[in-house]
């Protein structure tokens, strides 16, 4: 115990202490060693828009005015983390749940075209001109086929007992085709105005709020589901040990059934995002998302061996991806390295989760003999029979 006045930070108690940890220090490194750029200014009209600012230089000529702002700790590299983290945070929660039953689903990218792309097709036909009620109706087909491809996984999962990575690795292509063959290789746009308005709703300049806050909402109910919900520790449970889950009397079937239902779920809540914020949806969209989602999940804390996880590490360990990969842009590294370098962080991850586990075990295998040789001892101990005399 510690002494009164004395502070003490166990990690062991938040997990996610350590990823905000490497957060603040990449922050620190990328605005230390980024450097300065030189970047237009712009103001707000009293009318709400937009607008380049001129100043007048040395020769009486109106010209563009510029500031000099830090590479990362500015407005626009901020605000373009933000946006970019939310669609993989979204996906890596329902991923989060699957890995920590122990499964793994490849599928999520192709999920998310799919789903784009039927969105796509409802609202199309509506055009710019389509009201709420199309907007509604595109939004909640979007998070149904979503749910639906989800549920699909889960029950031939479940119903096969075929390895996650099999039946998952099969309907990566599986819905990526149906998504090609729906939209015969087009972008379909077209969209009502008042859904993108909707989901680029902005109060700050660039900054869309609306995958902000869906994002945070995922966050916490994921967080609320696993921690607080009695599924929630079934999920735990099904990952840690699959077989005594059974003799607890775990539905495990149900529970993964679940877990692949959910991500799907939040694939299509990313796609409704998606379509909104860009405008049109294809079958190339989500092309490898399921890499930087299983990324960002495993950086996150979540173990591939299952039983280990949370909502809040998936969000942290997307922003560290994408911490990351925008880093790499302001050090002028060549973006094609963006892929080595986010598999060489799933590498370190897993090991560093493996040595965690070989430590974790091994203080546990040594507070076990230590107990067991205390019983030893105090049972060697003789015990006197003879009577006290008063």
């Amino acid at each position: 115990m510690s002494s009164p006045g004395k502070f003490s930070f166990n990690l062991s108690k938040f997990p996610e202490g350590g990823l905000i940890i490497v957060i603040v220090v990449l922050g620190l490194l990328l605005a230390i060693f980024g450097g300065s750029v030189q970047l237009p200014k712009f103001q707000t009209t009293p009318a709400g828009k937009r607008e380049r600012v001129f100043e007048t230089n040395a020769a009486g000529q109106r010209v563009p005015a510029f500031e000099t702002v830090n590479k990362f700790f500015n407005a626009r590299t901020i605000v373009q983390i933000a946006k970019d983290t939310s669609f993989f945070a979204i996906m890596a929660v329902g991923m989060t749940v699957v890995i920590i039953t122990g499964g793994i689903d490849l599928s999520i990218g192709s999920i998310y075209a799919l789903a784009a792309v039927c969105g796509a097709l409802v609202l199309s036909p509506y055009g710019p001109s389509g009201g709420g009620a199309s907007t509604v109706l595109g939004i909640l087909a979007t998070i149904g086929v979503g749910t639906l491809l989800g549920l699909i996984n889960g029950a031939m999962i479940t119903g096969f007992k075929v390895h996650p990575f099999i039946i998952t690795l099969g309907t990566m292509a599986i819905y990526r085709g149906i998504a090609f063959v729906q939209s015969s290789g087009q972008s379909i746009g077209g969209f009502p105005d008042a859904f993108r308005q909707f989901v680029r709703w902005e109060i700050i300049p660039d900054l869309s709020l609306v995958p902000l806050i869906v994002m945070i909402l995922v966050t916490i109910a994921g967080g609320i589901f696993l921690s607080q919900s009695a599924i929630g520790r079934k999920v735990y449970a099904v990952g840690g040990n699959e077989i005594a889950a059974k003799y607890a009397g775990i539905r495990v079937g149900r529970v993964k059934l679940l877990a692949y239902t959910i991500s799907g779920l939040v694939a299509g809540i990313a796609s409704v995002l998606s379509l909104g914020y860009y405008g049109a949806g294809s079958s190339a969209d989500g092309q490898g998302y399921e890499l930087n989602v299983i990324a960002a999940t495993i950086v996150g804390g979540t173990s591939f061996a299952g039983g280990k996880g949370t909502a809040l590490g998936a969000l942290l360990g997307a922003i560290i991806l994408q911490m990351i990969s925008n880093g790499l842009v302001i050090l002028n590294i060549p973006q094609n390295y963006s892929q080595i370098v986010i598999g060489l962080v799933v590498i370190a991850a897993v090991v560093l989760d493996q040595l965690n586990t070989w430590a974790t075990k091994r203080r546990t295998l040594a507070r076990t003999s230590s107990i067991k040789k205390g019983v030893i001892k105090a049972s060697d101990t003789p015990v006197s029979l003879k009577p006290k005399t008063t």
